[in-house]
C-alpha cells in the first residue's frame, strides 16, 4: 500500500514526537501493509511553518535511521498545505513542494470553511501544470454541509483525499456518513491515514481498505489504490465521473 498523507517525521509538527516514535510508527506501516508513505508536515496553518528545505533535511535525515535500523519504507516528501496568500509565490520560488516530487500539491483548508480565494489559487495553480490534492473534505464543515461544493472543485480540476479512520468510523459516525457518502459521489480519489502517532491517530489504511470494500465495493479500493500509485509516479489519474446530488451514481469515465 501506498499512502500519501502522514506526519511520520519527527518533532516538525503535531505529529510524531521524536525518532524514536517515527520508527515505531514506520514499523507499524510495514506490518500493515504499508511500503511508500509520503511525509506532509504541515505547513503555513499558523502555528508550524515547515518549508522545502526543513522537509527535505527530515526526510533524508529519516531514511538514513530507516535504512540503519532495516525497516523496509520508503518515505517520500511532501507537505499539507494551509491555502495561503503567498502560496503561489513559495512554489514558484521552490519553498513549498509538490507530493513526492510529482505535479500534485496537498492543500488543507480551515475546518470550518472553505477558502474564499479557492478558485483562483486552483485556476493559477492548473496555469503551472500543478493539480490540487484537497486533504480530508469530510472533516470540513462547509463541505459537510453541501457536498455540492465540492463537486464545483473537483470540476474545477482538484482532488480530495479522505482519512482512514474517517472511512473505518473511527471518527464518528457523522464523518463516517460524510466519508462514505463522498465516495458513492465519485467525489474521493484517495484514502490516506493522517497518520500522526502510534496511539489515537495511527494508520488504519488496511482496515479504512477492508471497510470501503464492504461499504463500497472492492472496485472502490482498486481505484484508490491506484490513483496512489499514479500520483507517487507523477502520472494522471483516471477520474471517475463525479456525480450531483441529484444525480444517480455514475460509471462512466473521464479522462
Amino acid at each position: 500500500m501506498i499512502d500519501i498523507h502522514s506526519h511520520i517525521l519527527p518533532g516538525l509538527d503535531d505529529g510524531s514526537r521524536d525518532l524514536e516514535e517515527s520508527l515505531a510508527m514506520a514499523k507499524e506501516a510495514v506490518r500493515e501493509g504499508i511500503d511508500t508513505i509520503v511525509a506532509t508536515p504541515h505547513h503555513a496553518n499558523g502555528k508550524y511553518w515547515n518549508d522545502s528545505t526543513q522537509v527535505r533535511s527530515a526526510v533524508s535525515l529519516f531514511r538514513e535511521a530507516l535504512e540503519k535500523h532495516n525497516i523496509p519504507l520508503d518515505v517520500l516528501e511532501g507537505q499539507e498545505i494551509r491555502v495561503y496568500q503567498e502560496l503561489l509565490e513559495d512554489i514558484q520560488s521552490g519553498s513549498s513542494i509538490m507530493l513526492a516530487g510529482s505535479s500534485y500539491i496537498l492543500l488543507e483548508f480551515p475546518s470550518s470553511r472553505i477558502p474564499d480565494t479557492i478558485e483562483d489559487v486552483m485556476h493559477e495553480l492548473r496555469l503551472l501544470g500543478i493539480t490540487p490534492v484537497i486533504a480530508h473534505p469530510e472533516r470540513n464543515a462547509e463541505i459537510a454541509q453541501c457536498p455540492d461544493k465540492l463537486l464545483r472543485l473537483i470540476q474545477l480540476g482538484a482532488l480530495s483525499q479522505v482519512t482512514s479512520h474517517s472511512i473505518n468510523g473511527l471518527f464518528g459516525k457523522s464523518i463516517q456518513e460524510c466519508a462514505v457518502n463522498l465516495c458513492r459521489r465519485n467525489l474521493v480519489h484517495f484514502v490516506s491515514s493522517d497518520a500522526h502517532n502510534m496511539s489515537n491517530r495511527a494508520f488504519g489504511l488496511g482496515a479504512a481498505y477492508d471497510a470501503a470494500a464492504g461499504l463500497l465495493g472492492h472496485e472502490y479500493v482498486t481505484y484508490y489504490q491506484a490513483n496512489a500509485e499514479s500520483l507517487i509516479r507523477s502520472q494522471s489519474i483516471e477520474i471517475w465521473e463525479p456525480s450531483s446530488s441529484k444525480s444517480r451514481k455514475w460509471y462512466q469515465f473521464w479522462k
